[in-house]
């Protein structure tokens, strides 16, 4: 056999060795404050993505959006499990990338008045009080602006908006404190009109829902190896089985995620919550609302 041959079968072999080497990568999520949290919720999805992948990762906790995006910047994180809004701000800052969507089913906003307000259409609330979710939020507070804007109500100027979490905005619903609330229709059915003893489902009515939004994602870092990162989303796509059990078995805030399937995603499909931060006031999104 010629040395050049030689040579180069081992130049190859070196290569797909050290592509299929286990690394060991640090891996935050957004929405999850503290380690015991992470371990607690998230530590059955990292052993089936560790199973999945060959890999090893560490929790890396972070106590916001902006943390986390610093990290990736400073590539002391390497992989984040985040949601849309966050998503376009983090790509903006830091050139990270989505790898593969956490696709959630039922995943839209909607507006909802008392079944018997004279209010029919998003219009009628011109100069309404209407209770949005915190602030920053892709379902509880960016669609339900757009969702607004796209029937002609600027809600930046033409609505008194207040900012809370779904159950107290549900409260102030039934009192009459507000006029409307703008909510992630599922989270806010689930986990508080359904469970609400003293009214019944039919004392509420949807004016008007936004289509599915964008799917929640892990993002990868920019210093990490392409490869890496597509042999990755490889062993997700083929193992998202045991993944997606890993995800949703621990019940709890995962439980929105009941139903969810993991697929390709492409940046375009985020352009609509781009626009949604065109919306609020915030065109560049280069930096967290509310942060």
């Amino acid at each position: 056999m010629r040395i050049s041959t030689i040579l180069a079968a081992a130049t190859l072999a070196l290569a797909t060795t050290g592509l299929a080497r286990a690394e060991n990568f640090k891996l935050a999520i957004t929405d999850v404050e503290g380690l015991e949290r992470l371990q607690t919720e998230w530590g059955p999805f990292k052993a089936a993505l560790e199973k999945a992948s060959g890999h090893t990762f560490e929790f890396f906790p972070v106590s916001n959006r902006t943390a986390a995006a610093e990290a990736l910047r400073a590539k002391r994180v390497d992989f984040v499990i985040t949601g849309p809004a966050e998503y376009v701000v983090i790509n903006k800052m830091t050139d990270a990338k989505s790898l593969i969507g956490l696709s959630r089913p039922d995943y839209f906003c909607a507006i909802v008045v008392k079944a018997d307000s004279p209010y029919v259409k998003p219009a009628d609330l011109a100069g309404k009080k209407v209770a949005l979710d915190d602030i920053g939020s892709t379902s509880g507070h960016l669609c339900p602006s757009q969702l607004l804007a796209d029937y002609g109500v600027d809600p930046k100027n033409e609505i008194e908006v207040t900012h809370t979490s779904r159950a107290v905005a549900h409260e102030a619903l039934k009192r009459g404190d507000v006029e409307a609330i703008g909510v992630n229709y599922t989270s806010w059915t689930r986990g508080v009109r359904d469970k609400d003893e003293s009214t019944p489902p039919g004392a509420f009515r949807v004016i008007a829902r936004s289509g599915d939004l964008p799917n929640d994602l892990l993002m990868v870092g920019a210093h990490v190896d392409p490869a890496v990162g597509e042999s990755i989303r490889t062993k997700m796509v083929e193992g998202k089985a045991a993944i997606i059990e890993g995800i949703v078995s621990v019940g709890g805030e995962n439980g929105k995620f009941t139903g969810m399937d993991i697929v390709e995603v492409d940046d375009e499909a985020y352009a609509p919550v781009r626009a949604m931060y065109t919306t609020i006031g915030y065109p560049q999104f280069s930096e967290f609302v509310g942060e």
